[in-house]
């Protein structure tokens, strides 16, 4: 007998939001006055958490899936992916309230693929994701069933998740920072080089992986491709790069 899930957003306007199945309610009622939304998302991605978060503010709301602590989709009434990223930063700092509710692993995978668009092919027999009936939809992992949602998203057919979920990064106008690119200087270039001591000592400070984020930053990538390539998250970034600028291993282009 299939799991029957129930919707915890029935009556929203995104698909995403309208799948999402009730889950553990984990943080209530948080907002700018005393969380630092940073800090918290910091906090999801270190303890490898999975869910939703639910940022609301008046009639607006913006829905946002989140993957082993990574956010990987969002939506809202007019916006999705990035930009509905962003708008959820600006109604949080507007004095929206978030709430955080957890759910199994497998369901958050399953539903990593759900966008605008279903997608009229025949699932294969280890299909993940969504597959959309008329009146339901039935979540799936490896050609599991994980449980039916009573609901109705319109068109039948699939969304499919993808094997490894990648990381919304926040677009360019409220990240611009991480959109640049940041030459190495001749003291950062002696950061890379084993035989100086002033790479001793950068290692020291930063560890292998800041050895490696600056080496790619000398082959040109930005702070945000970096983020995608390495699945670290942006948060984790930003404080080297406004470090490494002080301290002259990287200047602005």
């Amino acid at each position: 007998m299939t799991h029957t899930l129930t919707p915890m957003f029935p009556e929203a306007l995104p698909v995403l939001a309208r799948l999402l199945p009730e889950g553990e309610a984990r943080y209530l009622g948080l907002s700018a006055s005393f969380c630092d939304l940073h800090a918290f998302l910091r906090h999801l991605h270190d303890s490898n958490w999975y869910g939703y978060l639910h940022v609301t503010l008046g009639e607006q709301s913006v829905y946002v899936l989140v993957f082993e602590g990574r956010i990987i989709a969002a939506a809202s009434g007019t916006q999705v992916g990035e930009l509905a990223l962003g708008e959820m930063l600006q109604l949080f700092t507007a004095g929206a309230v978030l709430n955080a509710y957890q759910i199994d692993p497998n369901v958050t995978h399953a539903l990593a693929g759900v966008s605008s668009r279903v997608w009229k092919v025949t699932p294969t027999d280890n299909f993940s994701g969504v597959l959309v009936e008329q009146g339901s939809c039935i979540l799936m992992m490896d050609g599991k069933i994980l449980g039916r949602l009573q609901i109705e998203v319109g068109e039948t057919g699939v969304f499919p998740a993808p094997l490894r979920p990648q990381t919304l990064i926040l677009p360019k106008p409220l990240a611009g920072w991480a959109h640049q690119h940041y030459p190495v200087t001749l003291r950062g270039r002696d950061a890379l080089s084993p035989i100086t001591p002033t790479h001793q000592n950068f290692r020291k400070n930063h560890g292998q992986m800041g050895v490696d984020f600056l080496k790619g930053l000398g082959q040109e990538l930005t702070p945000a491709e970096y983020s995608l390539r390495n699945d670290i998250p942006l948060h984790d970034l930003e404080p080297l790069v406004q470090s490494w600028l002080k301290d002259g291993f990287i200047k602005n282009k």
